[in-house]
């Protein structure tokens, strides 16, 4: 069974993280959330669930304005063929979110460990990093180590790259 946001709020709380969440109607787009979000301060980010060819998992996560090239960004990875959006039932096994919900924070599902994480290293330099908290009715803010330490503390090594080549196509 997925842990809902409550088991999240637990969880950081026994990893000694703070946080703070917001609440607010659905959201399913970057841009309902900049309409929505008013003066919340920090870096806005979104978060891609990618899989490969050979059926690789990758979350990716990055500035919410940052437009990705998925031939530059499957070099940068290092995944086999193209890269594209995992349906949403696999997204619902391995993160147990549903689309417009897709978070770092999901990782607390992935116990088997399915998924490679990528951050994006630019991301890491705002503080406070906005996820949402498993639903898409909600955001909350974490600091970038601590965001890192919960993704370690659910089992997960995280990759951070540069995604500057990810966001100009192929030459």
């Amino acid at each position: 069974m997925a842990a809902t946001p409550d088991d999240l709020f637990a969880r950081l709380t026994d990893l000694g993280i703070e946080t703070v969440t917001h609440q607010h109607p659905p959201l399913y787009t970057v841009e309902e959330s900049k309409a929505l979000r008013g003066d919340l301060p920090g870096g806005h980010c979104k978060s891609l669930f990618l899989r490969d060819k050979k059926r690789a998992l990758w979350l990716v996560v990055t500035l919410e304005d940052r437009a990705v090239d998925m031939k530059a960004l499957r070099k940068l990875i290092g995944g086999s063929g193209s890269l594209s959006f995992g349906s949403p039932e696999l997204l619902d096994e391995v993160l147990g979110v549903k689309p417009g919900s897709v978070t770092p924070f999901a990782l607390i599902n992935d116990t088997e460990q399915r998924l490679s994480v990528v951050l994006d290293e630019e991301m890491l330099g705002f503080d406070p990093l906005n996820y949402h908290p498993l639903t898409n009715t909600a955001t909350t803010a974490i600091a970038p180590a601590e965001l890192v330490r919960f993704i370690e503390a659910c089992g997960h090594a995280s990759t951070v790259l540069d995604m500057g080549p990810a966001t100009r196509p192929e030459s």
